[in-house]
């Protein structure tokens, strides 16, 4: 079955990996994601992110 909201799914990966004190997670890409993470970086909710491709 497929991810049917992806901004959901992205916040919750954000919390679970907060819960269990990792300061890093990995989230599928996507453009709508890249927006919504640069406006919390810029807010101050996040301290960075990076996107990494899969290409090769």
């Amino acid at each position: 079955m497929g991810m049917t909201d992806p901004i959901s799914d992205m916040f919750t990966r954000m919390r679970n990996a907060c819960a269990i004190k990792r300061e890093s997670v990995d989230i599928p890409s996507s453009k709508l994601k890249l927006s919504v993470l640069k406006i919390l970086k810029n807010e101050g909710f996040i301290k960075e992110f990076k996107e990494i491709s899969n290409d090769g």
